[in-house]
């Protein structure tokens, strides 16, 4: 039996976390017996994992550096003994190294989800100084895995293991429109193009509204449906508003209905200057509907141009409003697109690929 410890800041309800929560829940417990540890705080996914018998423990982590949280997490990996710890995103990474990877202790395995542009100097050099510490990365897509390499990390320790999508053939009842549009003001009549993601600056949200007002001048009755939250909410309001669009933008915050909210919808956009490999776009897909997204390496891993929706130059607003103006002009166009993602996401991104993935890596680090 291999003893897996999964270490993660927090169990929230984001990407990361939700790839290491269908990790947790679908390995094969014949094999692994598995545990998770969030440095900071759990969160929505913290009851999932335990309801599927994996135990869940929270460190408390409370500083940037916490050297009661790393005196902490010796101590559990010490006292059990895992085979393989599998870190998941830069301070778990940083911590889980800082207590393990030397010689004689478990295999440390980390997990990076993002084209981390946005790290600063002391962060990459602190990644290149625990290189050796690192038995193996995994990386979801291969820009990811480039971005990586270039940084240091030996070829022949690299993975790539793409996210993982549920396909659900009995899709969600979508809400009913009485009930969507009394929530959010939006017209019988009205189109709905919907983005779902953490309203940071790398999301460019704001080229998601200025393209707002661009449609609005191509189509009537069309209204954009944003969801999520974080520090960019403010000016994106502040934007809309200057614009003159803020009737036409709606802000969802955090929900628990995404899949009923996206079954209501029309278009999916997605404007980030960076990403990993991102759930949104592929939870959209999964629903069927036709996305507009940046051209950035890992939307082109998702997105075929043409085939399942459409890719745009980043911080291209014209462009955005100019091919959602096309999909709602051309409803037909538009599901055929959204059937071609789902089938996409169906064959090239199953949960079972991203679990068997994974089973790999820790047999073969373990092998070595």
């Amino acid at each position: 039996m291999i003893k897996l410890l999964l270490v993660i800041p927090t169990l929230d309800r984001s990407g990361a976390e939700k790839q290491l929560t269908l990790l947790a829940e679908q390995l094969p417990r014949d094999e692994f017996d598995v545990r998770v540890v969030a440095l900071v705080r759990g969160g929505p996914y913290a009851e999932r994992i335990e309801a599927a018998g994996v135990p869940v423990e929270v460190l408390g982590k409370r500083w940037k550096f916490d050297p009661a949280t790393l005196w902490r997490l010796r101590s559990r990996i010490r006292d059990w003994q895992p085979d393989v710890v599998n870190s998941w995103m830069f301070t778990a990474n940083a911590y889980t190294r800082l207590v393990t990877g030397g010689a004689g202790g478990p295999r440390v395995v980390v997990s990076e989800r993002c084209v981390d542009s946005w790290k600063a100097g002391w962060q990459r050099w602190l990644d290149r100084r625990q290189i050796d510490r690192t038995a193996w990365l995994v990386a979801n897509s291969p820009p990811v895995a480039d971005f990586y390499g270039e940084l240091g990390y030996p070829a022949e320790r690299i993975s790539v293991v793409p996210n993982g999508i549920v396909i659900d053939d009995d899709s969600p009842t979508p809400r009913s429109d009485a009930g969507l549009r009394a929530e959010f003001e939006i017209p019988e009549s009205a189109r709905v193009v919907v983005t779902v993601g953490r309203l940071a600056r790398q999301k460019r949200v704001f080229d998601l509204v200025w393209a707002m007002q661009i449609l609005r001048q191509l189509t009537d009755d069309v209204h954009l449906l944003v969801v999520g939250e974080g520090p960019e909410r403010r000016k994106v309001g502040d934007l809309a508003r200057e614009f003159e669009c803020a009737h036409l933008v709606h802000f969802a915050g955090h929900r628990e209905d995404v899949p009923e909210l996206l079954a209501t919808t029309d278009v999916f956009w997605i404007a980030s200057d960076f990403e990993g490999q991102s759930n949104a776009v592929m939870e959209a897909m999964a629903a069927g509907k036709p996305v507009v997204a940046s051209e950035i390496p890992a939307n082109r891993e998702l997105v075929v141009d043409g085939e399942t929706g459409y890719l745009v130059p980043v911080g291209d607003a014209t462009a955005f409003a100019q091919w959602t103006d096309r999909l709602l002009a051309d409803p037909e166009a538009a599901r055929r697109m959204g059937e071609a993602g789902r089938e996409r996401m169906r064959s090239d991104f199953s949960v079972e690929a991203m679990v068997a993935g994974h089973v790999d890596v820790y047999r073969r680090v373990l092998a070595n």
